[in-house]
């Protein structure tokens, strides 16, 4: 349970995507079927896929993490799952009703399941003075999510790096890691303070992402396609202690080179079945950056980039011009059916999951394209684009806020809500009810940005990112953390009519990265935010504090409001469980204990969690009730 960052875009991804590209399209087809809809084919033999990436692959051992778009999951409105005899209880923070998402923490009205480092805790949560730790699951690796469908819990593990020793003709001994894997367990907590494991399945490769349906998990996982020794390998699906090769005839791959090889494969489990075996495709397309699922669909996007080059002079050419494109492919599910079954493209990257959605037959994706020429340097443009069933376009909107680039994005079922940045926010209303002829239909800028835009109702959106203050060049410095109620009732005209900044530049919160540390709940008229607070001490700046300085940290934990379109944001109070030991220790709480990244309610109990403590306080007061330690 900690704060992930990440890497940004690098001059020196450019730089490898280039030369990638150079090499885009080069060679023969490969034989092999070719499925229907797509541009991906199987390979005939274990001998043409080796052959086909020993060939094609222009930079074996570099991977551009910088070009990967990161995977932070997206939101709608909280769920509220009301059983007879269980008391209302939020849920996790979804993109799209009925499709869970994995997170670090889980409830079910009564139990909380939570993860701390390498353990799942289970705690007997309902009613809050009856609060105790129930018990644990331990593994050696590290825990990346959890489902819960009733009697039964879904853990996705990261297998711990594990070096084999050899020894070489010299006599000289020497270690090198072994493939990663990520491991399923599925476990039956009908007793929960004894869970039994059911099963135990593993992939090789590195978790990158899952979504549950019914009772059935789907899991996407990354791997390379070099083993040990450099040599060129197939993932492996393991069972019961066996393993089970996954057969070159049965990968696709699309014709083109690529810098960096990477396998794909996308798992179904059935959680309540323990005989049923699992189902799995498995893609040869390069590193996946993108993920959205809807009921009846997996929507994975591969980064890609195109190059117009006139002359070369050594290794770079004198003239060239280079756009990012993303590839699409989608794979029908359905319990444990996954067929592949359409690829398009788009021009242009996404910025995460929120970027896409899919509604009544057509697919929309949000991009931004960073054009980079020799000549001209980086040009930012933003884009709209509809998909058909076929994944051809049939409709777009480019030219969106030329050198800016997306922040945040939001498809509510005809509307599309876009935040670009580069010194203010402008926030545009755009109409996809005409797929063939969407139109922007009015745009708002307000200082600042918002990293995560979240439906408040079918006309307001609720925003949250960084108020910034507007430089002397073309930029801005950003400030605290602010949030927005924008009232888009009328399209052309709308408006901000709430507001509420936290803090000074240096303040911080999950939510900017990770949509699922919101808690939201329109009956209630809530809305809770982990949040990191730093201020400036105006006393060290005697001549007036400028834009660009940075407040120290004085306090974390959950920020609590009461929102609503009468009185907009209201502040009611903050929830820490770090105390001043903490603070001294630490000073910064990213890898505190004591930093809160969750919270939930159970009928009238807000509950915060951190890696130290469980805290239960009273929503109408704020008063606490309890609390329950973790370590």
């Amino acid at each position: 349970m900690k704060w992930d960052y990440f890497k940004r875009f690098s001059y020196l991804g450019l730089l490898a995507a280039f030369m990638a590209a150079l090499v885009v399209g080069l060679g023969n087809p490969q034989a092999g079927d070719t499925h229907a809809g797509t541009d991906l084919r199987q390979f005939p033999s274990y001998e043409d896929f080796q052959d086909f990436v020993k060939n094609r692959t222009q930079y074996p051992y570099y991977y551009a993490d910088g070009w990967r778009d990161v995977l932070t999951l997206g939101a709608a409105e909280n769920g509220m799952a009301a059983l007879s005899l269980t008391p209302q209880y939020s849920t996790t923070n979804i993109q799209v009703e009925g499709v869970d998402e994995a997170d670090i923490v889980k409830t079910d009205g009564e139990y909380l399941y939570l993860v701390v480092d390498n353990r799942v805790v289970i705690v007997k949560a309902y009613p809050p003075e009856e609060a105790t730790v129930l018990s644990e699951i331990e593994v050696v690796g590290a825990i990346v999510g959890i489902f819960i469908n009733e009697d039964r819990l879904v853990l996705f593990e990261n297998a711990a790096q594990v070096y084999a020793m050899e020894e070489d003709q010299l006599g000289l001994r020497y270690t090198y890691p072994q493939p990663e894997k990520v491991s399923i367990k599925v476990y039956d907590i009908t007793n929960r303070e004894k869970p039994v494991l059911k099963r135990d399945l593993a992939v090789d490769g590195y978790y990158f992402g899952s979504r549950m349906i019914g009772g059935f998990v789907y899991v996407i996982v990354n791997g390379s396609v070099y083993g040990n020794d450099n040599q060129l390998v197939t993932p492996g699906i393991y069972s019961d202690g066996s393993v089970t090769e996954v057969p070159a005839s049965d990968i696709w791959h699309a014709d083109i080179s690529d810098y960096s090889y990477m396998f794909t494969t996308i798992m179904a489990v059935n959680i309540d079945d323990d005989d049923q075996e699992p189902t799995r495709q498995t893609l040869l397309v390069g590193a996946a950056s993108s993920l959205y699922v809807s009921m009846t669909n997996i929507y994975i996007t591969f980064p890609g980039q195109a190059v117009e080059a006139t002359a070369t002079t050594g290794i770079m050419p004198e003239n060239f011009y280079y756009a990012p494109k993303t590839a699409i492919h989608r794979i029908h599910i359905d319990d444990s059916v996954i067929e592949l079954d359409g690829s398009g493209e788009v021009p242009g990257r996404l910025l995460n999951q929120f970027s896409m959605d899919e509604h009544q037959g057509y697919f929309r994706v949000a991009t931004t394209t960073d054009n980079f020429g020799r000549e001209d340097g980086v040009t930012l443009t933003n884009q709209v684009y509809i998909l058909d069933d076929a994944l051809d376009i049939v409709g777009g909107l480019e030219n969106l806020a030329p050198g800016e680039q997306i922040h945040s994005a939001r498809f509510m079922g005809n509307r599309c809500y876009l935040v670009t940045f580069r010194k203010i926010d402008p926030l545009f209303v755009i109409d996809l009810k005409d797929p063939y002829n969407p139109r922007v239909l009015g745009e708002l800028k307000v200082t600042g940005y918002s990293d995560y835009l979240h439906p408040y109702d079918e006309n307001h959106v609720i925003g949250i990112g960084k108020e910034a203050i507007a430089a002397n060049d073309d930029f801005a410095w950003y400030q605290g953390v602010k949030i927005s109620l924008f009232d888009v009732s009328n399209v052309s005209e709308p408006k901000e009519i709430g507001k509420y900044e936290i803090g000074d530049r240096g303040t911080d919160s999950p939510v900017l990265s990770d949509h699922k540390a919101l808690l939201f709940d329109k009956s209630r008229n809530l809305l809770v935010i982990p949040v990191q607070v730093a201020e400036i001490d105006a006393a060290d700046y005697p001549y007036g504090i400028p834009p660009h300085a940075y407040g120290e940290t004085v306090w974390q934990g959950a920020y609590v409001f009461n929102i609503s379109l009468e009185k907009g944001l209201e502040f009611r109070g903050g929830i820490t469980h770090c105390t001043g030991a903490d603070f001294s220790q630490y000073g910064y709480y990213y890898s505190a204990d004591c930093f809160v990244e969750r919270s939930l309610f159970i009928d009238d109990v807000l509950y915060t969690i951190s890696d130290a403590k469980v805290k239960m306080h009273d929503l109408d007061d704020l008063s606490e009730i309890n609390e329950v330690t973790l370590q």
